[in-house]
């Protein structure tokens, strides 16, 4: 099977914008219509599983410190994050999801999930694992380009 360049690249640049429209649009018109876009992705790359630095969050986002630094100022003013110290290391601050930030993060973490689902959808295990392997090449792509 031949495989069509341009219809392959016409959806990314379709998908890639549509679920950024998606997400403001929803974002809009909830409860959580005080934060942007990319306030949300930071939510969303703080989560759930674990305590992480601000350093550690600027580099999941390819973000400065300092840019990283303005944007939690405004998410622990609108109640979404929380800075903690450690108790080993009085020096270091991590972030962590307030209540509302979690009740965000698990939201969009579901909108994530029914994305994922729908492109599965229908699909046999040998396709599951192309779709997969062309998703994990271009992230490898993209991820040399940064």
């Amino acid at each position: 099977m031949k495989v069509n360049f341009s219809k392959v690249n016409e959806y990314l640049v379709k998908i890639f914008n549509d679920v950024l429209i998606v997400e403001e649009h929803e974002l809009k018109k909830s409860q959580f219509n005080d934060l942007t876009i990319k306030e949300m992705h930071t939510i969303d790359t703080i989560g759930l599983s674990r305590l992480k630095t601000s350093s550690e969050v600027a580099h999941e986002l390819s973000v400065t410190k300092g840019t990283l630094s303005v944007s939690i100022n405004n998410l622990v003013k609108k109640n979404y994050v929380e800075r903690v110290r450690s108790e080993l290391d009085r020096r270091v601050v991590y972030l962590r999801l307030t209540k509302r930030g979690k009740l965000l993060y698990r939201l969009h973490d579901r909108f994530h999930r029914e994305m994922v689902e729908t492109i599965m959808d229908g699909l046999n295990e040998t396709e599951q694992r192309a779709i997969t392997k062309g998703l994990e090449n271009l992230h490898h792509f993209l991820g040399e380009l940064k």
